[in-house]
């Protein structure tokens, strides 16, 4: 089984070794595209009704914080 974020090994995409990570960016940016309203304030909401632990919040925000220059495109 092939790497999936290179695809199937990169052999069989037609971008090549790159066609995994494009597609995932593909995919991010629909997902940017269907966020309703303030993200910030929907992980606030969550995190003050119980939906989310601090930990989960703490965890989200470093991820956030790792993609946020991808995200000012």
């Amino acid at each position: 089984m092939g790497n999936p974020l290179f695809g199937n090994g990169g052999n069989n995409n037609v971008f090549g070794p790159f066609g995994g990570a494009m597609n995932f960016m593909n995919q991010f940016n629909q997902f940017r595209q269907g966020i309703q309203g303030n993200p910030q304030q929907m992980v606030q909401n969550m995190l003050q009704n119980g939906q989310m632990s601090q930990e989960q919040f703490n965890q989200l925000s470093n991820m956030a914080n790792q993609i946020m220059p991808f995200m000012r495109r």
